[in-house]
């Protein structure tokens, strides 16, 4: 990382910034002394301008279509990998050793049960609670229950402790989330199994009787995963390091995380794709009605799963799940018009020169969502899968956070635009109701 300066002139004052440089040529002017110098704050509505952290942990290239964690292309892990070791590379900064990733699994296994006491806690929840909002409440609950969870930054053994108690449980959580939905008994989970297949066991086995697990369709949740494991600085990552500045806890942190990623505009988008493909599907189109009144603003038709804020290409990972869902969807031999109508929009989209110029190709979202609900995994439960994946991210950026001394509190500033100084009217003297008066 390297530095020069950039010339800032403000009322007749000339500054010098720093330019620091990332080791991938990223270039940011480092204006954490510019209040302090000038009295004058920036102002940069949705951070979209704004450099929150120096991290090491992922790399994005927007323009190009990368994506790496620490330093590996997405590709080599989704083709070589696991969600396990790509977990232990996310926390930790390197590939694991074969005694490394051992101890690390065997950490999983010992944490995958939920204190017994907290299964209580599911009987509460209505059944039609979404389990979004069960995941949430139960990650947060979960510190009560387990010592060294206190405030402030977490010693090495409790943090590999907590780091993989959390990844373990979250997916148990779920688990238990959608069988308290469907009114069904819960299925513990099994040690035998990996994590990935640990899941769909949890999910879908009966009492009685074992979830059959196809290989492709756990190799194919296990890259959902691996594909949303990280993605920089994100809504609910900044929300997790927000929340772990001010020393709460990694239970905490993770749980405004699952808050975060719950909104539509960001874990819901998968979510939406399904439900786009069912309204052409009603509707009789083959998507192709759909393509053209997508290009038309004033349909309010829009294509969901193509375009990223970040890609300006196509998305790396869509790439790769395209593969899965096709792989998976042979294994199934099981015809889906959903699909079919996803191939088309695709297809379309890629030669249309409207969506080329715009660079509208397809996302991640895009995939995922076909591949889960081929698995069975309800439209309801998609951004807690996005949730599960993005566990290990979470943890990799609380960790750094908690890793570096210099972590301050984090406090952005504002512009205030209200209302100069006023008195206080007794009741008696308002005159009429105000344009923000409650009814």
């Amino acid at each position: 990382m390297k530095s020069d300066n950039a010339i800032l002139e403000v009322e007749g004052k000339r500054l010098e910034l720093p330019i620091v440089t990332g080791t991938e040529g990223e270039r940011a002017i480092d204006i954490s002394r510019l209040r302090e110098q000038t009295g004058l704050i920036t102002l940069d509505e949705g951070y979209a301008n704004t450099g929150s952290c120096l991290s090491r942990i992922t790399y994005i290239d927007g323009e190009k279509g990368i994506l790496r964690y620490r330093g590996i292309p997405i590709e080599e892990l989704a083709e070589k990998s696991t969600f396990v070791e790509t977990a232990y590379l996310l926390i930790y900064g390197d590939l694991p050793t074969e005694t490394e990733l051992k101890n690390f699994s065997n950490l999983l296994t010992q944490n995958e049960n939920l204190h017994e006491d907290m299964r209580h806690h599911f009987e509460g929840f209505p059944y039609n609670a979404h389990p979004m909002a069960i995941l949430s409440a139960m990650i947060n609950a979960s510190s009560c229950y387990y010592p060294g969870m206190e405030m402030g930054r977490p010693t090495a053994p409790f943090f590999d402790q907590h780091a993989a108690r959390l990844i373990s449980q979250v997916r148990t959580i779920a688990a238990y989330a959608y069988r308290k939905s469907r009114g069904l008994p819960i299925v513990y989970p099994r040690p035998s199994y990996r994590y990935t297949a640990n899941f769909l066991h949890m999910m879908f086995s009966d009492p009685a009787e074992d979830y059959p697990l196809i290989p492709e369709a756990v190799r194919a949740l296990d890259l959902i995963f691996i594909l949303h494991a990280d993605h920089e600085q994100n809504c609910s990552t900044s929300t997790v390091r927000m929340v772990a500045s001010s020393q709460a806890n990694l239970m905490a942190s993770a749980a405004a995380g699952v808050c975060a990623l719950w909104g539509s505009l960001h874990g819901g988008a998968n979510q939406a794709v399904i439900e786009m493909l069912q309204e052409i599907h009603r509707t009789g189109d083959d998507g192709r009605r759909f393509i053209e009144a997508a290009k038309d603003r004033k349909s309010g038709r829009r294509l969901m799963g193509f375009g990223h804020r970040v890609y300006k290409n196509y998305d790396p990972r869509a790439r790769i799940l395209k593969k899965a869902c096709d792989a998976l969807f042979r294994v199934l031999q099981r015809d889906d018009p959903l699909l079919e109508i996803a191939q088309r929009l695709e297809e379309a989209a890629l030669k249309d020169a409207y969506f080329i110029e715009r660079k509208l190709y397809p996302n991640v979202d895009f995939y995922s969502g076909l591949i889960m609900r081929a698995i069975g995994i309800p439209v309801e439960m998609f951004t807690v899968i996005f949730a599960i994946g993005r566990m290990p991210g979470w943890i990799a950026n609380f960790k750094e956070m908690m890793d570096d001394p210099g972590t301050r509190l984090y406090r952005p500033r504002q512009i205030y635009i209200g209302s100069t100084q006023r008195s206080y009217v007794p009741m008696e003297k308002r005159k009429g109701p105000s344009s923000s008066a409650l009814p």
